[in-house]
């Protein structure tokens, strides 16, 4: 009997929108998950070949005193600049995308219920292509916004030229199969995920979960 594969879900959705805090519910509910930032981390620490591209078209600018990859120093010159930008991507997204399916694989192997990929560049990456159905994180701009400039200490203008970089909310929704509007309130996003939980395990052929 050939084995059940369970089903990747890809968890995307703008900056600020709670996908970490969406994957940590799904966790309630005995879900694992990999996010696409800590990978995105783990290829650019000290040692990898990542870093040392990046040191040898930037020079030590890009560098912290440990050798660490000084990623404000980096966004600054990335999001300023479209060519720099899409050289970057093209050291860091082939190395981000291997690592991740190694992880899906291991979960592979596990025989989970199914598991999350949560990266904010599902669509933009191209790493929808190893995953089976696509959830959204929605949230109004205007929220996004706010917690951004709050979070990343950032005025209202820096705040909504992030948001303004990354993919149209429209665009985003258009892609989904599913969308999780997370506004804040822990009762309805719990419901939501509760929701999506029974769907999943539906879809993969199993019951809900007790």
């Amino acid at each position: 009997m050939t084995a059940r594969q369970p089903l990747i879900i890809g968890v995307t959705g703008g900056i600020a929108s709670g996908k970490s805090t969406v994957a940590r519910a799904f966790a309630q509910h005995g879900i694992p998950w990999v996010d696409a930032d800590d990978v995105a981390r783990e290829v650019v620490a000290p040692g990898e070949p990542a870093l040392a591209e990046i040191r040898r078209r930037y020079g030590p600018r890009v560098l912290l005193e440990d050798g660490h990859l000084d990623r404000r120093a980096l966004r600054d010159i990335v999001f300023a600049d479209t060519a720099e930008r899409r050289w970057l991507e093209s050291v860091t997204h082939p190395r981000i995308r291997q690592r991740l399916g190694e992880h899906l694989e291991d979960f592979r192997r596990r025989d989970v219920p199914y598991a999350l990929l949560v990266s904010p560049l599902l669509f933009e990456s191209g790493q929808y292509e190893l995953v089976d159905r696509a959830l959204v994180i929605d949230v109004p701009e205007s929220l996004q916004i706010e917690r951004t400039a709050r979070r990343d200490g950032v005025d209202e203008a820096q705040a909504r030229a992030i948001v303004a970089a990354q993919m149209p909310r429209d665009e985003r929704l258009s892609r989904a199969d599913d969308v999780l509007v997370n506004e804040g309130d822990e009762r309805r996003l719990a419901d939501q995920v509760a929701e999506l939980d029974r769907q999943y395990r539906a879809l993969g052929g199993l019951p809900p979960a007790r």
